[in-house]
C-alpha cells in the first residue's frame, strides 16, 4: 500500500499542476484495448501506467483490491490462486480493470451481474483539482456512478475493489442450434431468468436463420472418458471456428439437439482472445493469406487481441470498419437483426444479454447513464449485438453506415456503448444521454474544463479531411496510405516494435501439471 500511496500522490501532484492553469489532461495508461487511438503527450499527460498491481485478495469478503491498469488475465490469475474469480470477466485479457469500470464492459455473466462497473464495491479517485476521494454505491454515490462509463472525464480512478465469487475447474458449455431469430430471443430470455442454473449465456448468429446459443455452468469434474476442450494454445482452435463447426454439425444432424464441451475456466473466460472473436479473419483476407489450421498456428503470435489492437490503432484501418456494440430491448431485438441483415450484412454477430437496470435507488441516478436506474425508462435487460466487420473503403460511406446503425438503435429504444467512436452530431448525442446530470457532476467535482465524453468519442470527418488537405505533404501521405497493403504492414510493424508481439511470445501458455494450472 505504501508504494500505491506514493504513486497516487504523484498522480495527484501532477493533476494539481495542470488544474492551476485549467489545462485539460490526458491519461497515459500504457497499452490499451480501446478502439480509439491514444497518444502520450508530455505537456498535459498524467502517467498512471505504474498502477498495475493486485494489492490484495480477501477470501472472506470475496473481493480483490486492484489498481486500474491490472489486465483481466493478471486479475484472473491472482484470484484463481485463491479459488475465486471476478463476477464479470471481459473476454479480452488485455482489457484493464480501470478500463472496464470507466467504459461499459459486459460479458456472458452480465445477464446476472450487469456490466463490470456494477461489480465494483468502491473506488479511489483523484479529482481534477488533485483531491483524493473515495466513492461507492453508498459513499459519494454520485461520483461513483458518474465515474462509471465516464471515460475518465471526471478524474482518474486509482484503486478499485472488485467483487469475486467461488471458481470451479471447468465451464460445462452447452451449444444449441436455433433457426428462427424470434426463437433465439425467446430462448435467451428463458435461459437468463432468475433461478436458472446458468452462470454464462451468450450466442453467435451466423445468419438470420442460424444461431448457436451457448449456456455455461461452472463445474469441478469431467464426465468419465471425456477430455477438456482448450482454446488458448496455438494448436487449439479459435473458439469462433470451433463454434461454427458445431453449427454445421448440428445443422447436418437435426436429431442432435445439443453439443457439450467441458472447458478449463481460464480458456472459457478468454475464449475469444485468439482471433478477437472472429475479426482476425479480416486480417487474413486483407493480406491475401489462406485461412486454415496451419496458417492460424503459424501466425498465432499476431492473432491475440493485445497485438491486434495495437496494429488496428497504428494502421488506421478501423476508420473503414464498423466496430460497434449496441443494446436493444428483447421486444425489438428481431427488428434490429432484420435491419442489420438488410443494411449491413455483417456476420457473425455476437449476442449477449446485459442487465442494465441498477438497484441502488437514488444512488444510481447520476451521470451519463442516469436513466439506467429508472425502471420506467429502461428495460431490465438489453440484448447486446456485437457488430464488427468491414464498412467501406470510402471513409464517408463508412461513417454513413455507422450513423444509420446508431439511428436504427435509437428508433428501436436501444443504446450504443461508447467504447468505440460515436458518429452522432453533438445535438444527437446529448439527446441519447443525460447531459444535465453529467454536467452537474462535472461542475461539482471540478471537471468542467475537461473534454466531455462526446469530445472523446466523436468523429469529425470534415476536420479529418481539412487536416489532410492542409498541406501537399499531408495530402500525399494520406493518398499513399490508401495504397494496399501499406497501412496494414505499418500496423503490424508498430505492433511488433511496441512490444505487444514480444509480450505475447513471452507469455507462456497454461500447461497442466497434475490438477494444477501453472505458468512456466
Amino acid at each position: 500500500m505504501q508504494a500505491h500511496e506514493l504513486a497516487v500522490e504523484a498522480v495527484a501532484s501532477r493533476m494539481r499542476q495542470l488544474f492551476e492553469t485549467r489545462t485539460p489532461f490526458r491519461v497515459y495508461h500504457g497499452s490499451t484495448n480501446s478502439t480509439r487511438r491514444s497518444q502520450r503527450r508530455l505537456d498535459n499527460t498524467v502517467d498512471t501506467s505504474g498502477l498495475n498491481r493486485v494489492l490484495n485478495v480477501d477470501t472472506i469478503k470475496k473481493a480483490a483490491l486492484v489498481e486500474p491498469n491490472v489486465a483481466m488475465d493478471a486479475l484472473v490469475e491472482a484470484t484463481l490462486k485463491h479459488g475465486l474469480v471476478p463476477l464479470v470477466v471481459m473476454e479480452f485479457p488485455g482489457i484493464t480493470v480501470g478500463g472496464g469500470f470507466s467504459g461499459t464492459s459486459g460479458e456472458s455473466s452480465s445477464f446476472r451481474y450487469g456490466s463490470f462497473d456494477s461489480t465494483i464495491n468502491w473506488i479511489e479517485m483523484v479529482l481534477p483539482n488533485g483531491d483524493i476521494a473515495r466513492a461507492s454505491k453508498t459513499e459519494n454515490p454520485d461520483l461513483f456512478w458518474g465515474a462509471a462509463s465516464a471515460f475518465g472525464t471526471l478524474g482518474v480512478v486509482t484503486l478499485l475493489e472488485v467483487q469475486l465469487r467461488e471458481a470451479k475447474q471447468y465451464v460445462q458449455l452447452n451449444y444449441r442450434h436455433v433457426k428462427d431469430f424470434n426463437d433465439v430471443v425467446k430462448i435467451l430470455q428463458h435461459e437468463t431468468l432468475d433461478g436458472t442454473p446458468n452462470d454464462y449465456v451468450d450466442a453467435i448468429t451466423f445468419s438470420l436463420t442460424s444461431t448457436i446459443i451457448c449456456t455455461g455452468r461452472l463445474v469441478d469434474t469431467l464426465p468419465l472418458n471425456s477430455f477438456p476442450q482448450r482454446f488458448l494454445r496455438a494448436r487449439d482452435p479459435w473458439f469462433s471456428v470451433h463454434a461454427q463447426r458445431i453449427e454445421k454439425h448440428l445443422l447436418a444432424n437435426p436429431q442432435t439437439l445439443m453439443q457439450t464441451d467441458f472447458i478449463p475456466i481460464r480458456d472459457y473466460l478468454f475464449r475469444y482472445d485468439r482471433g478477437a472473436f472472429w475479426t482476425g479473419f479480416y486480417a487474413f483476407r486483407y493480406f491475401l493469406t489462406p485461412f486454415n489450421r496451419i496458417t492460424r498456428f503459424l501466425l498465432n503470435p499476431f492473432m491475440h487481441t493485445r497485438v491486434m489492437y495495437r496494429a488496428l490503432h497504428q494502421s488506421g484501418l478501423s476508420d473503414f470498419h464498423i466496430v460497434q456494440d449496441v443494446g436493444v430491448p428483447y421486444s425489438t431485438a428481431t427488428d434490429l437483426a432484420i435491419w442489420l441483415d438488410e443494411n449491413l450484412d455483417i456476420y457473425p454477430l455476437w449476442l449477449c444479454p446485459l442487465r442494465t437496470r441498477r438497484d441502488d435507488g437514488e444512488a444510481a441516478h447520476h451521470g451519463l447513464h442516469a436513466e439506467f436506474a429508472d425502471a420506467e425508462r429502461t428495460p431490465e435487460v438489453l440484448l447486446n449485438f456485437g457488430v464488427w466487420g468491414p464498412g467501406s473503403y470510402s471513409r464517408r460511406e463508412c461513417v454513413r453506415k455507422n450513423r444509420e446503425l446508431e439511428a436504427a438503435v435509437q428508433r428501436l429504444g436501444g443504446k450504443k456503448w461508447l467504447y468505440a467512436q460515436a458518429f452522432y452530431t453533438e445535438e444527437e448525442f446529448w439527446a441519447h444521454y443525460d447531459r444535465a446530470a453529467y454536467d452537474e457532476l462535472r461542475k461539482r467535482y471540478h471537471a468542467g474544463h475537461l473534454p466531455s465524453v462526446y469530445d472523446k468519442v466523436k468523429v469529425d470527418v470534415d476536420a479529418e479531411e481539412a487536416a489532410a488537405l492542409a498541406s501537399w505533404a499531408a495530402w500525399v501521405v494520406a493518398f499513399v496510405w490508401r495504397v494496399w497493403p501499406l497501412a496494414g504492414l505499418y500496423g503490424v510493424y508498430r505492433a511488433v516494435l511496441g512490444g505487444d508481439y514480444l509480450l505475447q511470445k513471452r507469455q507462456a501458455e497454461p500447461v497442466e501439471v497434475g490438477d494444477n494450472k501453472k505458468r512456466a
